[in-house]
């Protein structure tokens, strides 16, 4: 991540989905999976998985604020994932697949937790939303093969069952949202 702009790190289940999507996004200039919000420094993905480690599967962001808004990058996010599933997302479940925002700016932090108001106060998931909204700490990239997952690996049974539908419903609710080229 050496451009210039802001970060965001957002927690929706397994990152290769997340970033299946975000990399689609018009103004998210890079995205980079990793770890975050637990206690080993350096984890592996194996130790990760454990639950042991206390990290969440993660996308961290760098975007645009001239091209897109906090709001919209949050706005794909609660429509991508189950933000009432703790500590699951479909057939991944531990503590490393919560749903969470991790911020980098108060500003940041503002947005998602009005948001996550509005969702609840509207009813829109008729259960309560579960994901957490932390500064953003101790965060480790993930290992080489887990970065740019779904593009390599497209027709990997998983990146079919789970990502491409997120994929496809990015597209469906967020079409003018998407870069040119995706």
């Amino acid at each position: 991540m050496q451009q210039t702009g802001q970060t965001i790190t957002l927690g929706g289940g397994c990152f290769w989905c997340t970033e299946a999507v975000f990399v689609r996004v018009n103004g998210v200039l890079d995205v980079e999976s990793g770890y975050c919000n637990g206690q080993t420094q350096q984890p592996t993905y194996e130790q990760v998985c454990t639950g042991g480690t206390g990290h969440n599967e993660v996308v961290k962001l760098l975007y645009d604020p001239q091209q897109i808004s906090v709001r919209e990058i949050l706005e794909i996010f609660f429509v991508i994932h189950d933000p009432t599933s703790l500590n699951a997302q479909g057939n991944d479940h531990g503590t490393q697949y919560r749903s969470g925002i991790y911020f980098s700016t108060p500003e940041q932090q503002q947005e998602a937790l009005a948001l996550i108001d509005e969702l609840t106060k509207s009813g829109a998931y008729g259960r309560a939303i579960v994901t957490e909204v932390l500064p953003l700490a101790n965060y480790w990239p993930a290992e080489g093969y887990h970065q740019d997952f779904f593009e390599k690996n497209p027709h990997q049974g998983y990146c079919m069952a789970v990502a491409a539908p997120k994929v496809a419903k990015f597209r469906k609710t967020f079409a003018r949202l998407q870069k040119p080229d995706r």
